[in-house]
């Protein structure tokens, strides 16, 4: 069995890991750390696990295999630093810490986009994971990028449910703020923008052109809906780019291409990723849809866990989506 210790267990993404390994065959949860909730029942503060877990919150890290980093973004660092964790123990970051900044210590870690950078991933004890939006604009331009068929202007309007914002509520996250709304943020300037542009750029993207990226709040919990558009240079014909797509996902197990147009409550509580291919007027248009928790997240993040152990990547991922 694997041992695995959740630090920062009391958000969003800590609660849908416990989800995730408490059903997963093959891992043993040694410890699920929070400073301010010691002593207290998981199940208490994840009120879905109650008669799942006896768990209680701890603010010791046990014996671990694995740690799962599931703190506030930059706390990661301060984390490593205050606590004795071996070289032998892996660890996978779900905040921003190392995404763009991949040594830490006698640490390098690997941006942990398992489509692309599986091998990777299957030798090193250290993975960055990826942020929820950029996984999902990454996975509709990858094989673009793999091309080199990035070379006008990209665009990517994207809305995400209220989860992406955390637990912590602020003005943008109430109930009454976000019923029956929707509005822009960080306009140009998201923090993914620039793993987003690094991993496109190794992906064979020689000379990347800008990402004008506008994203957006839903008036809804979880997923993100990307709509992708930049110019196509009919060096290809539609057919041989979605055939070309179909087979450059065909050994990634969560990533479907869809001949349909798609929708973003056919990939909610599960750990796929669903693309979608249409050309207009000299554009090629992509949409591309995760859960912002699981693929985006903690999904995503058991998926390398997997990889990193030599298990099946699916292990513990079979989720039940909701279909209505």
């Amino acid at each position: 069995m694997i041992k695995a210790t959740i630090a920062g267990g009391t958000g969003y993404t800590a609660g849908e890991l416990l989800r995730i390994l408490l059903n997963h065959p093959l891992v043993e949860i040694e410890s699920v750390i929070s400073a301010t909730s010691v002593g207290m029942q998981v199940a208490e503060m994840h009120r879905d696990l109650l008669g799942e877990t006896d768990l209680k919150f701890s603010d010791k890290i046990g014996n671990p295999d694995v740690i799962f980093l599931c703190l506030g973004h930059g706390l990661s660092r301060a984390f490593l630093e205050e606590n004795d964790v071996t070289s032998t123990c892996k660890i996978i970051d779900l905040g921003n810490d190392f995404r763009n900044n991949l040594v830490f210590g006698n640490r390098e870690f690997v941006f942990g986009l398992c489509e692309l950078n599986r091998d990777k991933i299957r030798t090193t004890n250290s993975i960055a994971n990826p942020g929820c939006f950029s996984t999902t604009i990454m996975l509709a331009l990858l094989p673009l990028a793999s091309m080199n068929k990035l070379f006008d202007d990209i665009h990517v309007h994207a809305i995400t449910g209220s989860t992406g914002a955390g637990k912590r509520p602020v003005d943008t996250t109430h109930f009454s703020y976000r019923d029956n709304n929707i509005s822009v943020y960080k306009p140009f300037s998201h923090q993914h923008l620039e793993e987003i542009a690094k991993t496109l750029t190794s992906a064979g993207s020689k000379d990347l052109p800008p990402i004008n990226f506008v994203p957006m709040r839903g008036d809804f919990a979880r997923g993100i809906f990307a709509s992708v558009y930049t110019k196509w240079d009919n060096s290809m014909s539609e057919s041989e780019v979605i055939d070309y797509y179909k087979e450059y996902y065909k050994d990634s197990p969560f990533v479907f291409v869809s001949d349909s147009p798609i929708s973003l409550k056919e990939v909610v509580n599960t750990n796929k990723a669903l693309i979608h291919i249409e050309f207009h007027n000299g554009y090629i248009h992509l949409t591309s849809i995760t859960d912002n928790l699981v693929k985006g997240a903690s999904g995503q993040a058991v998926q390398n866990m997997n990889l990193m152990f030599g298990l099946d990547e699916t292990l513990g991922l079979k989720l039940k989506g909701s279909a209505f």
